[in-house]
């Protein structure tokens, strides 16, 4: 229950994180201001760690994960994501990105070699019509279809098979100190991106003003570092595919956050493609036919104490 508590705690935090990124890539050089966002969040969990004194030197074999995981969940997965949240709208990003539970889903079957059943392939076509839904549904139909959307459907990609390596990983090595490497690699990976792609990027950015400061501190410290981390130790604890139900919870905090913070309007388009995305994360992820088998075991119990009475 703990663990379930804090799950949700972290998808409020991650759900609301969506329009704050949306503010900061829209003030901001999107891969400067990521990298740092990063940076930020990976030196807190090494305070948080060095506090608890839990930060020891990976192994050969650990330090493969940490770099495949930095590459997949902080590089890829910020990267898309914060160019994508410069060509679409923090709506249509959250509701992307509440693919997340099915993907990992999907990538847990194939890699674990776990085969889907016809359920989980059900919950996978109910997802993919949500998200097409929400997409391509608009004013301009197929062509509606904004590189934005791309982008952010490649960054929930890339983390979903991040969640897979974490989950190895986490067996040897204390998932909150993985995160903290994989941030902090990660933003510095980030940080000579922009060096690249945005060579002017770090021009008047100390300027801000203080609330867009605010922001920035709320998301590096909240949602990234501390959201991470206990993230990334639920997956120990419960497995990807079971943690990743969780971030649906996220998609509809994001679109609350959005209305809220952006003033973008919540349609009927966006319900019923939530609607469908949540069908699909229920059943592609496993969740059902576990409820179904928990039901089915507790009455074959029931039935042999009675034959036994």
């Amino acid at each position: 229950m703990r663990t379930y508590l804090l799950l949700t705690g972290v998808m409020v935090a991650w759900g609301i994180n969506v329009p704050i990124i949306k503010i900061l890539v829209g003030y901001f050089p999107p891969i400067t201001i990521t990298s740092l966002r990063i940076f930020t969040a990976g030196v807190t969990v090494f305070i948080i760690l060095g506090i608890m004194k839990k930060i020891r030197k990976p192994t050969m074999g650990e330090w493969k994960f940490i770099i495949l995981g930095s590459l997949f969940s902080v590089v890829g997965h910020h990267f898309f994501l914060s160019l994508g949240l410069t060509g679409t709208t923090a709506t249509n990003g959250a509701l992307i990105l509440g693919t997340g539970p099915l993907l990992t889903a999907i990538l847990s079957s194939v890699l674990l070699r776990n085969r889907p059943t016809w359920i989980q392939v059900l919950g996978f076509l109910f997802g993919s019509a949500g998200v097409s839904f929400i997409v391509l549904s608009g004013e301009k139909g197929l062509s509606g279809l904004s590189v934005g959307d791309l982008y952010v459907f490649f960054s929930i990609l890339s983390q979903a098979f991040s969640f897979i390596l974490i989950s190895k990983a986490a067996k040897t090595l204390d998932p909150r100190l993985l995160t903290g490497y994989m941030l902090v690699f990660g933003g510095i990976i980030l940080f000579f991106i922009s060096l690249w792609k945005e060579p002017n990027g770090f021009e008047g950015i100390f300027q801000a003003p203080f609330l867009i400061w605010v922001a920035f501190i709320s998301s590096a410290i909240l949602s990234t570092a501390l959201g991470h981390m206990f993230y990334n130790s639920a997956i120990k604890k419960i497995g990807p595919a079971e943690a990743s139900i969780f971030i649906n919870l996220s998609t509809f905090f994001s679109l609350v956050g959005s209305a809220i913070l952006l003033g973008e309007i919540i349609t009927s388009t966006h319900l019923l493609g939530l609607l469908f995305i949540v069908s699909g994360v229920i059943l592609g992820s496993g969740a059902l036919e576990e409820l179904l088998k928990r039901r089915k075991n507790r009455d074959i119990e029931q039935t042999q104490t009675k034959l036994k009475a």
